[in-house]
């Protein structure tokens, strides 16, 4: 498989972003990067993504994928080596898709809902902790290090956000979510995820990180 002409566009801060970043470096996929601007966002996302009009795009030899998800299973299909992101079994692989599924919908519904703030907030926080639960459950079931087993696997890289971005909005908001005391297998998984190292070569610098956020709901 040809590995020319790999494009992510994508933002600095943005997990989603990252979870592409991620997957290519673990398979020792080159590519060029593309920062975008979303107050001034180019007129080659816009072209390549015309719909959502967000990162990341991935483009791969002039064909354009977009929404992360979509974008991590093309990449494993495509560079169909080690190390494999999904599962090869089918029933194994539809799991890792569900609980996918499950980390990118409900809990950037309720993170949103946490970072807009008002009347609903403490009522998404109790939400959140709820669904941070589910994923303790079935840690705790697999009884491996990580989502993907013993090494990062595809369910990991989607909710890369839950292990790095979730501690500093807790900063920003001050608000308590994912606590060592309440979840102690999701805290160990947070701290084995960002201190692979290739994960490490992906996360945006905390103290910037912080700063974005700080700025865009510290007032919530």
């Amino acid at each position: 498989m040809s590995e020319e002409a790999v494009k992510v566009f994508g933002l600095w801060g943005s997990p989603f972003s990252k979870r592409i970043e991620l997957a290519l470096k673990l398979k020792g996929i080159p590519y060029e990067y593309i920062e975008e601007d979303i107050t001034n966002k180019s007129d080659l996302l816009l072209k390549y993504n015309p719909i959502h009009k967000k990162v990341p795009v991935f483009v791969h030899n002039g064909k354009v994928i977009a929404e992360s998800v979509i974008i991590l299973q093309y990449i494993d299909e495509t560079w169909n080596r080690e190390p494999k992101l999904l599962p090869q079994d089918p029933y194994d692989k539809a799991t890792a898709l569900f609980w996918a599924n499950f980390v990118d919908a409900k809990f950037i519904q309720s993170i949103s809902t946490i970072l807009i703030g008002g009347e609903n907030k403490e009522k998404a926080v109790e939400e959140t902790r709820g669904l941070l639960q589910f994923l303790e459950n079935e840690l705790i079931d697999k009884k491996k290090k990580f989502f993907g087993g013993d090494e990062i696997g595809f369910v990991d890289i989607v909710a890369n956000f839950i292990s790095y971005w979730l501690s500093i909005l807790q900063d920003v908001l001050k608000v308590e979510i994912l606590s060592k005391d309440e979840f102690p297998v999701i805290f160990q998984w947070t701290h084995d995820f960002v201190n692979h190292i290739v994960v490490q070569e992906t996360l945006p610098p905390k103290d910037k990180l912080f700063a974005y956020l700080q700025a865009r709901f510290g007032s919530n």
